[in-house]
């Protein structure tokens, strides 16, 4: 299998930034660690070798990026509105250098943004405000109001990265048609305390007729086992 790794000074963030590369071909896939998690994560939990066929068979190229949640949801220091602004350059780092090294790579115009915990947060956040970009977006146990890491603060900068407060003021029809396009699904465990969240967040997507699965998987299931069998299930394609 091939695995890269690659590091580069970041204008958008302006510090070194370290990601992996696994595969050779085949959909690119945006992999977001967990909390504070680093870019090889899924590497030493597990999560490449589940996807060891779909790897080397050339169907799916994963680009698993580092985190700089210390510096933004984190960073109790700062106020909301930094930490959100720290969000932004992340995504710009995102944007601007890990996706046109991603396609310099793989012509392939197929993009997945996957996480769990809170790396789903961050992918489907990212899926919803760039859905242009993505194809698909698979969230794992995740959580998608950001106001608990913001004080509660509805600063603008904040609103905008919170998936729960700007889905439902969301009326531009053109926006809401790319919105639309996106295949969004998301998998929580019924005895996990962030069901609710997830059901609430499926309501508010309904509302604005966003097409998406949400699938409650029986038990807790907020762990790395079980996010294997998720992402075994959902990762290429089955709903």
């Amino acid at each position: 299998m091939n695995r890269e790794y690659h590091r580069w000074y970041s204008p958008s963030l302006g510090r070194d930034m370290e990601l992996l590369i696994f595969g050779h071909a085949g959909a690119r896939v945006l992999v977001f660690p967990t909390s504070m998690g680093r870019f090889f994560e899924w590497e030493d939990r597990g999560m490449i070798e589940t996807l060891g066929v779909h790897l080397e068979s050339g169907w799916l190229q994963l680009y698993c990026v580092d985190s700089v949640d210390k510096d933004s949801w984190y960073a109790r220091w700062k106020s909301p509105e930094d930490r959100a602004h720290h969000q932004t350059a992340y995504e710009n780092y995102l944007t601007r250098e890990v996706l046109p090294l991603s396609r310099q790579k793989n012509n392939n115009l197929y993009l997945i943004a996957v996480g769990a915990s809170f790396g789903a947060y961050h992918a489907v956040n990212f899926a919803l405000r760039h859905p242009h970009l993505v194809n698909r977006t698979i969230g794992l146990s995740g959580f998608y109001d950001i106001s608990r890491w913001a004080e509660g603060r509805t600063d603008r900068a904040v609103y905008f990265h919170n998936p729960c407060a700007y889905i439902p003021n969301e009326h531009d029809e053109r926006r809401l048609a790319e919105l639309r396009r996106l295949e969004i699904i998301l998998a929580v465990g019924r005895h996990d305390s962030l069901v609710g969240n997830n059901e609430h967040f499926s309501h508010l997507l309904w509302e604005k007729g966003i097409w998406h699965a949400l699938r409650v998987w029986d038990g807790w299931c907020h762990d790395w086992p079980y996010w294997k069998d998720m992402l075994h299930t959902y990762i290429g394609g089955a709903k």
